[in-house]
């Protein structure tokens, strides 16, 4: 401020300077713009006439040489001039003046501006003595040539020192901070009168002096910093120039979310055939003029800033087109970042879920801003679809990295991010909740509502619905909701969200299993025990169901957690897969070219890549290609990839890990059933148990590990399988019991979510075994 405002002193003689000098800073902004428009335009005339000096010079002198000349013939009496008398000494005067004014040479200003005054009295002096006023013609040929060499002295004043002068007196570089005093009316300025940009151009301008006082002793000093500390200052009163700008823009999107409002809920679309009597009232003649009012003074508003032209601000170059759309840039990402800050905010505790409602409002607000920003795209002189692609999917991949920084040890800080701008921020909001941002909220409420302890998965529908109630919670048209919404850039961003998580449950799951498991040391005699019990894998157990009620019966308390753990990693693997399948259907519906293009290039690097194994001779990527890294990121934005075959965390041997799952796993067993139409399904709803989840998140945690793991897993299934049947044989049970059923279902489901040949389980259960289970069931 120009005062301490805490010295009461000061204050107080500052407002009696104010009171007593009347002072109205609207007219001392007024008097600032004039005084600048005008020192402006002065010194854009002066610098043109120092441009034009030489030349002009030449010119008059070259013409007052012609005219002596002439003048020379007319008295030699060649000429033929009205009652001129032939006259040699005159016409051997005249040569020599004309030889004198060509000898003039403009690079000595000093000695050809005397012998120019000479020249002028000379030639004053032979019109008097020679009495040649009588002859009208031969006075108009002197007068010329004198007015010639008078021009010729004032040609030759015109030096740069008067710039200079200029510049001193015009300096505004004590006003550097003053200024900012006047934003406010600058805007209310150019939000009355978008030509007002005109004048504050020269304003601008003239605050470039600021920088001169700094520069001069650095220039002086030869110094290497003449360049940053120019680039500083002139950056600093960009970014002012910016910030007073920015009215522009903001005027522009107050109109434009009137036209938001007016089409998306007055204007009814014109159907393709229509009545003719009810042309009337498709026509709405009232808000069509209404928009076509606002689209005028939007039109304005950017002709008023593309009036600026193209300004040099000390070393940096301002193009008012760039301006403009950086500012129309700065506010859209504003009121978006907004919109979906506001719209994406749920209650865990409504019943039903806000999500669809809210997603809903969240898509019809989207396609406003979109239909609109597409509509005034060709008044605002833009393209509009790329700079609404450009900043959402800025806007949305900026808050999906701010939501994976809870999950990273070293956070991207916002300096370090390649979304975040200096010219165009976009804004951070004080969380609502556990999450960052309105994408983990999104996350984090579709997970409560899919959660496996209170929602069942029936994949074959692609829907969840409620244990108790048996009423759909939602379904796959969630994800289609999201596409909607936040587009593919929103789909694959909650898809990248979901794998951190993944991750960190997978984390949690190895800790627990350290601690659980591998510090216990009952749980570790039992499993050594029925590991001697169970070798080798290819035989038959003898009393089967009581080696593994045994084992399972003392490890009861360890599995709580670990279904928690492998239902939820299960779950997110759902959600991933859902997402997956909706980014490639929108991929292949919207831009079948790039899916086509995307599948084939996919299968030929992985046939060069099988060939490179089969024949180490043949070629493979080398570790500095980033190919393979970034045709990753292609095919999961297209959606040309398979969640279940992706390795999240790098893994070490953990003793007994196959064991452990396959105890997990038919201890699971007592708790389900087999139902025609659902599946397997739990015999209570107490027991919180989702078949898919379980799978998927078993299938998920074996695949992080070495494939051996997952071959001795397949076997212990195999055996238990193999045992019970044949106990069941030799006690004449004629039903397969429940126990064979799920895990026979678990292989089934096993190859056919990992897309792996029948063969693979085959080896372990006979095939005539899984012929006669499907026709038990």
């Amino acid at each position: 401020s120009a005062c301490d405002p805490n010295n009461k002193r000061l204050r107080q003689i500052k407002d009696q300077i104010l009171a007593d000098s009347r002072y109205n800073p609207r007219i001392l902004f007024q008097l600032l713009l004039d005084t600048a428009q005008f020192e402006f335009i002065l010194k854009e005339m002066f610098k043109q006439m120092l441009s034009e000096k030489q030349t002009k010079w030449e010119n008059y002198k070259k013409e007052g040489s012609e005219r002596m000349t002439e003048l020379a013939d007319v008295f030699s009496g060649v000429k033929p001039l009205t009652r001129v008398e032939k006259n040699e000494n005159l016409q051997a005067w005249f040569r020599e003046i004309s030889k004198q004014i060509m000898s003039l040479n403009y690079d000595d200003s000093t000695a050809a501006g005397r012998k120019t005054v000479q020249l002028i009295q000379a030639l004053e002096e032979v019109q008097e003595f020679h009495q040649l006023e009588t002859n009208l013609q031969v006075c108009q040929f002197l007068a010329d040539t004198r007015k010639f060499l008078h021009q010729m002295i004032r040609t030759i004043n015109i030096k740069e020192e008067v710039l200079i002068t200029m510049q001193i007196v015009g300096d505004l570089s004590y006003a550097w901070q003053l200024i900012d005093s006047f934003t406010s009316i600058m805007q209310e300025s150019i939000r009355v009168s978008p030509s007002m940009v005109t004048k504050l151009r020269a304003t601008f301008l003239k605050l470039a002096s600021a920088l001169d006082l700094p520069l001069l002793r650095i220039n002086q000093a030869n110094s290497p910093d003449l360049l940053s500390v120019s680039q500083y200052y002139s950056g600093e009163l960009v970014s002012y120039v910016r910030k007073v700008l920015q009215i522009i823009p903001e005027s522009m999107f107050t109109s434009l979310l009137k036209i938001i409002k007016l089409q998306t809920h007055d204007i009814i679309e014109v159907p393709t055939r229509l009545d003719k009597d009810k042309l009337r009232d498709y026509a709405q003649l009232g808000p069509r003029y209404e928009v076509a009012k606002l689209t005028h003074a939007i039109s304005i508003f950017t002709e008023g800033i593309l009036m600026m032209k193209t300004t040099l601000v000390g070393i940096i170059k301002v193009d008012p087109k760039q301006l403009l759309e950086d500012g129309i840039r700065k506010e859209l990402v504003k009121r978006v970042a907004l919109a979906l800050h506001r719209g994406l905010i749920f209650n865990p505790r409504a019943k039903p879920s806000e999500l669809m409602p809210r997603l809903k409002e969240m898509a019809a607000t989207m396609d406003g801003f979109h239909r609109s920003f597409e509509y005034i795209q060709d008044y605002v002189n833009i393209y509009g679809l790329k700079i609404w692609q450009e900043e959402v999917s800025r806007i949305i991949n900026y808050n999906v990295e701010q939501e994976c920084n809870n999950f990273l040890r070293t956070k991207i800080q916002d300096w370090q991010s390649i979304y975040q701008s200096t010219h165009i921020p976009i804004p951070k909001f004080t969380p609502v909740d556990e999450s960052v941002t309105f994408i983990g909220r999104l996350c984090r409420e579709i997970l409560r509502i899919t959660d496996p302890k209170v929602t069942c998965y029936i994949d074959q529908m692609n829907t969840w619905y409620d244990v108790k109630t048996h009423q759909e919670v939602t379904n796959s048209r969630l994800f289609s909701e999201i596409q909607d919404t936040l587009g593919t850039f929103g789909l694959n961003g909650l898809d990248r969200l979901l794998c951190f998580m993944i991750v960190k449950e997978l984390q949690n799951f190895l800790s627990m299993f350290q601690k659980n498991i591998l510090r216990d040391r009952t749980v570790q005699d039992t499993l050594k025990a029925l590991m001697n019990a169970v070798s080798p894998l290819k035989g038959i157990i003898a009393n089967s169901n009581k080696v593994y009620s045994a084992a399972i019966a003392k490890t009861q308390k360890i599995w709580t957690a670990y279904l928690d753990s492998i239902m939820k990693v299960g779950q997110m693997q759902i959600l991933r897969r859902q997402i997956t399948n909706e980014l490639n259907y929108s991929c292949r519906f919207d831009s079948k070219h790039l899916a086509a293009a995307l599948e084939n290039l996919n299968k030929a690097i992985l046939a060069d890549i099988e060939a490179h194994y089969q024949n180490p001779s043949l070629p493979y990527p080398k570790e500095d290609n980033t190919l393979l890294y970034e045709i990753t990121a292609y095919l999961e934005a297209a959606g040309i990839h398979n969640p279940l075959n992706k390795i999240y965390i790098t893994t070490k041997r953990l003793p007994y890990f196959p064991t452990v799952n396959f105890l997990f796993l038919i201890s699971q067993f007592p708790k389900l059933q087999y139902n025609r139409n659902l599946g397997v399904v739990c015999k209570r709803p107490a027991d919180q148990i989702d078949w898919l989840p379980l799978v998927l998140g078993l299938l998920t945690l074996l695949k992080q590990f070495h494939s051996r793991y997952t071959e001795q897993f397949l076997a212990l299934i195999g055996q238990f399988i193999r045992s019970t049947m044949e106990q069941c044989t030799s006690q004449k049970i004629p039903e397969m019991p429940a126990d064979v059923v799920g895990s026979l279902m678990f292989l089934e489901d096993y190859i056919r979510y990992t897309k792996l040949p029948r063969k693979v389980v085959e080896a372990h259960v006979p095939s005539f075994i899984f012929d006669e289970f499907r026709t038990v069931l």
